[in-house]
């Protein structure tokens, strides 16, 4: 047996816009993401006994194919042609479930990554990345990571300019929201905001926190139900008012994040936001290659 462990970083969508309904029963994307130190950890253990199989220690979370995990594990072992019939997936979870943070495909990113390494299969990050096409919308962002701008499903991918150094603070409201809701509540409405996406990318190439911090817009935010938008502008308020120089929904939603400059001003605000909120996070932007392996055993 043989194993390996490796993080599983965050991602937060800096701008979130829907450009259409797709024939193919998808809708067309562009999406400014960015992924953050905020990890979940993967742990590979490459033929222990009982098949493909992930465990969390959270008995919400499916430990078969319907996790992303083991969908990812299973899709690269189809993609390389290998044998291999056992593998446990443990996963430490740190990033909110069903958040809009992206941690399910980022576990099922990182899955990918570390059986790249664990079985010499020597494919390039791109190459992992097709495979995670199959997985899920989000994971072929989560195999290459940093800052990015998605287009297509999410597939269509085209690296930027980093963010600029700051610190991020996360508050994940205590209630879900279903994706495909939103969706078909897009397609309903009417077209109202949409998000600076030219304006972001030339702050990004300009190295300009506050251009950046203040073109971030989810068009979902204007498609959510009267309840839970009224909480998110609560959020967005509360962040704003601690020193944020921009705050925006992430994802599908329902995390909430600030940009600030001042770490002092993000420690404020986490402080704040935790007397109302349990899932509050102060983390920073990845601007380099995702987190190297942690470790490896055989």
């Amino acid at each position: 047996m043989i194993s390996l462990t490796l993080p599983a970083p965050a991602k937060i969508n800096l701008t979130l816009d829907i450009l259409g309904a797709r024939p193919d029963g998808y809708h067309e994307m562009e999406m400014v993401m960015q992924s953050v130190s905020l990890c979940d950890t993967i742990r590979l253990d490459l033929g222990f006994a009982g098949g493909v199989r992930a465990s969390s220690g959270l008995q919400f979370l499916p430990n078969d194919k319907d996790n992303l995990a083991v969908a990812a594990a299973l899709a690269f072992r189809k993609a390389t042609g290998q044998t291999w019939r056992d593998l446990l997936i443990t996963i430490e979870k740190r990033i909110p479930v069903c958040a809009g943070t992206a941690g399910g495909s980022s576990d099922a990113a990182a899955v990918l990554r570390g059986l790249n390494e664990l079985t010499d299969a020597g494919l390039s990050p791109q190459a992992l990345a097709k495979i995670g096409e199959e997985v899920g919308s989000d994971v072929p962002y989560c195999v290459l990571g940093t800052t990015a701008l998605a287009g297509g499903r999410g597939e269509a991918l085209t690296p930027l300019s980093p963010l600029p150094p700051c610190w991020i603070v996360l508050c994940k409201p205590r209630f879900s929201i279903s994706t495909p809701a939103l969706f078909r509540a897009w397609d309903r409405g009417k077209r109202r905001l949409r998000p600076d996406t030219k304006g972001i990318l030339l702050a990004l190439e300009a190295g300009d926190l506050v251009e950046v911090a203040r073109r971030m817009f989810n068009v979902f935010e204007g498609v959510l139900p009267p309840t839970q938008q009224r909480e998110i502008e609560s959020i967005k308020t509360a962040l704003l008012t601690a020193g944020a120089l921009g705050a925006a929904m992430s994802g599908s939603g329902p995390t909430v994040f600030g940009v600030f400059r001042e770490k002092a001003l993000a420690e404020s605000s986490v402080a704040l936001l935790r007397e109302d909120y349990e899932e509050v996070f102060l983390t920073e932007p990845l601007s380099g290659p995702l987190p190297a392996l942690l470790e490896t055993q055989v």
